[in-house]
């Protein structure tokens, strides 16, 4: 097993747990835990989420892990939910997030031609391109990875990887020592197993 101390921050969110399998399979045994204490002598941090941001933002700011997370130096990698919730402000809920990235996040808006009958949520495989993320290799250029959300983050300067659903929007963000995602890696196959193994290298 590798030897690093990896920890998965829990919080009123799901999904952790395929997190913690997709990590084993690459030889880490990740710590779960909503211990401020052990996340800060973390050697890397993930954030992962599925769930809405108004009642997580709620719970991360009453339990003190949302400034928590904001003083982190070590790398963090946050996914879905996780991304959002670093953003600036989410339309879901009109709820003010962590402001780690400069951008705010919106709903889709189908509109009025949806002649490909596209749906909402974005659920489904889908690629990334313009890639300048220093945890997904240059090789994954276009390849599919899967999302499901209903917001996204319009394309800014901390946009380190795009995806077309409803137009371009960033489907990864990296800013000092934090990445997100906006897919899973942990559900996309062996592209998001090489991801996370890049995450676990830096």
């Amino acid at each position: 097993m590798n030897s690093q101390n990896i920890v998965i921050i829990k919080y009123n969110a799901g999904n952790i747990r395929s997190v913690k399998n997709a990590l084993y399979h690459l030889g880490v045994d990740a710590v779960i835990t909503s211990d401020p204490e052990k996340i800060v002598k973390a050697d890397k941090v993930i954030f992962p989420g599925v769930g809405e941001a108004l009642t997580t933002m709620k719970y991360l700011n009453s339990s003190g892990l949302s400034d928590t997370i904001k003083s982190l130096t070590q790398p963090l990698l946050g996914i879905c939910l996780g991304m959002q919730l670093m953003g600036k402000y989410s339309e879901e809920g009109s709820v003010d997030c962590m402001g780690i990235f400069d951008e705010n996040i919106n709903r889709f808006q189908i509109p009025a031609d949806n002649s490909l009958n596209m749906k909402i949520p974005h659920m489904g495989w889908n690629r990334i391109f313009d890639i300048k993320c220093d945890i997904i290799p240059s090789q994954l250029e276009n390849e599919f990875v899967y999302f499901v959300h209903s917001y996204f983050v319009p394309l800014g300067v901390d946009t380190a990887g795009v995806t077309d659903y409803f137009g371009r929007f960033s489907s990864v963000l990296q800013k000092d020592n934090f990445f997100a995602t906006q897919f899973h890696p942990e559900k996309s196959g062996i592209v998001g197993q090489q991801i996370l193994k890049r995450f676990i290298e830096l």
